[in-house]
């Protein structure tokens, strides 16, 4: 479908729809634990894959911001996820709206309602953004009572981990690191593993004083990267 048909959010829809497959969808919502009471409890899913939503992002890059609030306010997930790469690609390519984007992206984060949303677009926009602006918006997701909008405070920071930037990521694992779900032992325990890629000193200065506090979890991710015989030595320590 070619880019001039996608200056909808109808067309956009469309042509997502076009590449729908209802055995993926099944799998979609059983990967993304939509079952009663689990994180993920209702959302729809039609089977489309994210190197297509992608494509369709790439091509949708003129779509407006009224265009864009219809799709992030869909009951589709993968449309919702197509309108959010839709602000990654103007993000990064429209360098004098970046503000305007940051502030969009903040406001409807509540529609980035699972795992996915949060991971493939908080670190290149609200992670970008950072690395040259105030940070406080960090510590406030973290205290708020939405499990994504705490997983986009640790997770926008592997940005600022790529550039050996340690100092918030350590501060958002010690002050999640009691969290009661496991979707955030497992984000706070890649973030750890992130700083430990670039820096061993500094998660193994990190791991000797909070390794008896640290969720299995969070711990079984941190040291991945470690050899076997050192992370059997922290799996004991715990």
């Amino acid at each position: 479908m070619q880019g001039n048909t996608l200056n909808t959010a109808a067309g956009v829809k469309a042509c997502l729809l076009s590449y729908a497959r209802n055995d993926k969808a099944a799998g979609l919502r059983r990967f993304f634990k939509t079952g009663p009471g689990q994180y993920g409890e209702g959302d729809r899913f039609c089977g489309v894959m994210v190197p297509q939503l992608r494509s369709v992002a790439g091509q949708a890059l003129g779509l407006s911001r009224n265009e864009i609030e219809y799709l992030i306010q869909d009951e589709l997930h993968e449309v919702r996820l197509c309108g959010f790469l839709i602000l990654v690609e103007q993000y990064r390519r429209k360098p004098e709206k970046r503000a305007d984007i940051v502030d969009y992206y903040l406001s409807r984060l509540y529609r980035a309602n699972n795992w996915d949303l949060v991971d493939l677009t908080a670190p290149k926009i609200l992670g970008h953004w950072l690395l040259d602006h105030d940070r406080s918006v960090l510590y406030l997701l973290s205290e708020s009572q939405s499990l994504w909008e705490q997983r986009v405070a640790i997770v926008c920071t592997i940005t600022l981990i790529a550039q050996h930037q340690f100092e918030d990521s350590l501060a958002l694992v010690k002050k999640q690191m009691q969290h009661p779900h496991d979707l955030m032992h497992k984000a706070n325990g890649w973030m750890l593993r992130e700083i430990g890629k670039r820096d061993r000193s500094v998660l193994t200065a990190f791991l000797e004083e909070y390794t008896t506090q640290l969720p299995r979890t969070t711990l079984r991710y941190a040291i991945e990267h470690y050899s076997a015989e050192e992370r059997q030595y922290y799996l004991k320590k715990k």
